[in-house]
């Protein structure tokens, strides 16, 4: 029996989750909502989605109700969904910021919520998806969640207490991972090598290394010590990192992001 999954918003992330579904080997029935009628119509033509009306029309259909929305345009989605939503389907935030009290004030305690918090590597299917439960779901709700993100990359549970310090570690790092990539090739451009291949070197040298860390397992400063030969070149560069406070702008930034991500939610809050 297919799943019945609803998607209001279909840009990046919504369009990433449709995308990703579409290639699971799970059956899904996919129904779409988005008030851009030119991305639903796009979406119609490539993948088997059913385009819904409204907002209020989509729920009615769905076992999973995906909202994949700014903040700013939750709160009608809410009182739309609130109408029609059964109490066993599952509503699915993509907001950063709204805690799941904001959610079951406006659709009602007892329905179940499920807080996420994906990033953009999604669109390609290497994301990393935080969740967070409401109270009202079961161990069945938790792997229905998990099969529908896992269709996107890698799934984590965490407790909601630390999203918004997550936002920083995951949703938002991908600028923080793509401005260093920029800087290195602008370096190897000043030093002669062609733009293209400056992109394409950096950036595979970034995904390199972030998977000798995903699978060797091994304490990132141990992988960094393995380049740093005494006297070498390495070394050289990462002294001029540390007295250029490469550390300390990373952290810093992390902590003005979650900043941001607090202050957001605290504004929804109920």
């Amino acid at each position: 029996m297919s799943l019945k999954v609803g998607i209001i918003g279909t840009g990046n992330m919504g369009g990433a989750i449709i995308r990703g579904l579409c290639s699971s080997e799970r059956q899904y029935e996919i129904y779409v909502y988005d008030v851009n009628t030119r991305l639903t119509d796009q979406l119609k033509e490539q993948y088997p989605v059913v385009v819904m009306p409204s907002v209020q029309e989509l729920p009615e259909k769905c076992d999973v109700v995906i909202a994949a929305v700014k903040p700013q345009s939750m709160e009608g989605v809410l009182k739309e969904c609130k109408k029609t939503l059964p109490p066993s389907a599952l509503f699915v935030s993509v907001a950063v910021g709204l805690p799941i009290s904001y959610y079951s004030y406006i659709l009602g305690e007892d329905k179940k919520i499920v807080r996420t918090m994906p990033n953009t590597p999604a669109l390609i299917r290497e994301g990393v998806t935080i969740v967070s439960y409401g109270d009202n779901i079961t161990p069945d709700d938790k792997q229905t969640v998990r099969g529908i993100f896992s269709c996107i990359g890698s799934v984590e549970e965490l407790d909601e207490s630390l999203m918004s310090e997550v936002t920083a570690l995951t949703s938002s790092s991908p600028a923080y991972v793509y401005m260093m990539i920029e800087a290195m090739a602008d370096a190897a451009v000043q030093s002669g090598i062609p733009r293209s291949i400056s992109y394409r070197l950096a950036a595979q040298a970034v995904s390199g290394s972030a998977k000798m860390v995903l699978e060797t397992g091994k304490h990132p400063a141990e992988l960094k010590d393995m380049v740093c030969s005494p006297a070498g070149t390495t070394i050289e560069a990462v002294y001029t990192l540390e007295e250029k406070g490469f550390r300390n702008a990373i952290m810093a930034a992390m902590k003005e992001c979650t900043k941001r991500a607090v202050e957001i939610g605290r504004s929804f809050d109920k």
